[in-house]
């Protein structure tokens, strides 16, 4: 999986990944917060963060959505592994 996020995200946006499992876990503690936001949520927040990074353009709006997608689906991955035992 790290050659994958090697190949199509940028070293300057893998930063993210972490940041916004940290903030997904933050909000999924926040009460009345509806789960099936957090996803929407996340990659508004990924674009935004990767498009003040790498700047106002369509490459960096496609990492953000890469980044999102990388952490929802890793947190995904992890809680289904954990729910298998």
């Amino acid at each position: 999986m790290n050659e994958i996020l090697n190949e199509y995200i940028v070293e300057q946006a893998l930063v993210v990944i972490p940041v916004l499992l940290i903030l997904g876990k933050i909000i999924k503690d926040t009460p009345r917060f509806k789960d099936w936001l957090i996803p929407y949520t996340l990659l508004i927040i990924g674009v935004v963060i990767t498009v003040a990074m790498l700047g106002l353009n369509v490459d960096s709006f496609i990492q953000g959505i890469l980044v999102s997608g990388a952490a929802v689906f890793g947190h995904e991955l992890f809680k289904q592994g954990k729910e298998r035992d």
